[in-house]
């Protein structure tokens, strides 16, 4: 009888214990975590347009030709 060898096999006890369930919800939320941030590097970013209104514009034109309208 030829045994099958399957990989690393964990004994049931060691799968229902509070720390492997501990340790795989931390994986998956690493896991949850880096798949945002992937995704958020992957899109475009979003900008939002600000109108330049009262204090926020220039008086005075900073153009080297001074007679250009602003």
């Amino acid at each position: 009888m030829n045994p099958v060898h399957t990989g690393i096999l964990l004994p049931a006890e060691i799968l229902s214990s509070d720390w492997f369930s501990v340790l795989a919800t931390f994986v998956a939320i690493n896991t949850v975590v880096y798949l945002v941030l992937g995704m958020i590097k992957i899109l475009p970013r979003f900008r939002f347009r600000r109108r330049h209104r009262g204090a926020s514009r220039r008086s005075e034109t900073r153009s080297i030709h001074p007679d250009a309208p602003v």
